[in-house]
């Protein structure tokens, strides 16, 4: 038979129990910490109770111990532990007793002040009725550890909104600072790559029903034709719902055909109630963006346009300031500027003045449309004749220009040949152009003004004899 235990014994025990109580609360209380309050707990119930077997079964996703005995809870009508979640729907201790499996289950709700946060499962085998005078000291230990739960969530919530406050600030006042276009797609990748674990990010703005453009400083994927389904099918939702887009597994829909990437999260740049863009972020793994990175990523990209839109229009502006209306080559000043700018850091560069020849019989003959449409046609030419860093621009009236930094004088020739070769053959009404070409070496004095001098002696002496041909300036020294 067993012992009996005197009333001094039990009193005892109680008393050493709730001296484990005060000490893991006093624990629960120094630790903000969500795993360790969840070590403690195992670790207090197995020291008070070393035959009961005890679970905790959690109503949220908490990284921990994998050896820990935690499990996700599982509430409902499809629910199997319908106890469990019973505890955790009303808030009151369950007990299961069971004469035929001769063990006892108790569910305890892990409660705090806010919320219930999972239930305690404690199970005493080779008991068919639970004991009643360790109900209440469970109860109150799973409460204790319910407020513990609450606060360390709590903490860990704030200290996240800290820290994505600190993002949406950090970003906007950088994005405020005046950037380029360029520094602000590639200060947001960072952003965006740091905070999201996104493998792939791409800036689209839309420039038409069905057209948009891929800004530079996306990831390559998005300058590649597997990018194409997914992009106009995202584009398509977005136009028609004017919403973000949050997919865990894009391979779930057939529609979509994206093979790589699973996970996506898609946001609208929206300026002035007008849809303008769209920010990509996407991985290779499912479900891989929370639903709070997910909200994250919209207040980033929200509080992030007006910058962005402000980049794209000052870019523009001065696209504007230096761009020709009618040629849409470089302006007369931009092209000073670049020439000074080569003087001052290279060591030679080439310089061609070019003339349409015969351009008043043109406009009499054909009218002044025709006349602006001959000069877009040669300077169409120039355009695709030349390298990028190359300048080419609008001189004045028929005259155009093409500077040739750190190019010889046999660059320049081959150049200027080529340029009325080409004008002669491809243009419509046909015509002609004269060139005068002149370079320039750092160990002379030269200036800009003297350098557009000697092109311009050279371009007419090349109309004065006969024109449709290149003069070289010789008398340069």
């Amino acid at each position: 038979m067993p012992r009996e235990i005197c009333p001094t014994e039990i009193d005892i025990i109680k008393l050493k129990r709730y001296e484990q109580l005060y000490r893991v609360t006093a624990k629960f209380h120094s630790s903000m910490d969500m795993a360790e309050v969840l070590k403690e707990i195992i670790h207090t119930l197995k020291e008070v109770y070393e035959t009961f077997d005890c679970v905790l079964l959690l109503s949220h996703d908490t990284s921990t111990d994998p050896e820990l005995p935690i499990h996700d809870l599982e509430y409902g009508s499809d629910s199997i532990n319908q106890a469990a979640a019973q505890a955790y729907l009303t808030g009151n201790v369950q007990i299961e007793d069971s004469l035929i499996n001769d063990k006892s289950v108790l569910y305890a709700p892990l409660k705090g002040k806010q919320g219930i946060y999972g239930v305690l499962q404690v199970t005493a085998p080779d008991t068919p009725i639970f004991p009643k005078e360790e109900v209440g000291f469970i109860e109150l230990l799973a409460n204790t550890a319910g407020g513990a739960l609450e606060n360390a969530q709590l903490y860990q919530q704030s200290r996240k909104l800290i820290s994505d406050l600190q993002l949406i600030n950090k970003t906007t006042h950088r994005l405020n600072s005046n950037l380029r276009l360029s520094d602000t797609i590639n200060f947001m990748s960072e952003q965006i790559r740091a905070s999201f674990d996104a493998q792939v990010i791409g800036f689209l703005m839309f420039n038409g029903k069905d057209q948009f453009e891929v800004l530079t400083g996306s990831s390559d994927y998005f300058f590649q034709d597997e990018s194409v389904p997914l992009v106009h099918f995202i584009n398509n939702k977005i136009k028609q719902e004017k919403d973000a887009v949050f997919i865990g597994d894009l391979s779930l829909d057939e529609n979509i055909g994206e093979k790589k990437f699973r996970s996506l999260m898609v946001i609208p740049m929206i300026q002035s109630n007008a849809l303008i863009g769209a920010v990509y972020v996407l991985n290779e793994l499912p479900y891989h963006f929370s639903f709070d990175k997910f909200k994250l990523l919209q207040s980033l990209i929200h509080h992030s346009t007006l910058a962005f839109t402000n980049s794209m229009l000052r870019e523009e502006l001065e696209r504007m300031v230096i761009t020709d209306n009618l040629t849409k080559l470089h302006s007369r000043n931009y092209l000073d500027e670049r020439i000074q700018l080569s003087m001052n850091t290279d060591a030679l560069g080439a310089f061609l003045l070019i003339d349409i020849d015969d351009f008043k019989s043109i406009n009499d003959t054909f009218g002044h449309q025709v006349g602006d449409e001959v000069i877009i046609q040669v300077a169409n030419i120039i355009r695709k004749s030349i390298r990028e860093h190359d300048v080419g621009a609008r001189w004045g009236g028929e005259e155009l220009a093409v500077y040739l930094p750190k190019a010889d004088l046999k660059t320049g020739l081959m150049v200027a040949k080529r340029l009325v070769e080409r004008v002669e053959i491809e243009t419509n009404p046909k015509i002609t152009i004269s060139c005068g070409i002149t370079v320039w070496h750092k160990e002379n004095k030269d200036s800009v003004k003297k350098l557009f001098n000697r092109a311009d002696e050279a371009l007419y002496k090349a109309k004065q004899t006969g024109k449709n041909r290149v003069i070289i300036y010789d008398n340069y020294t």
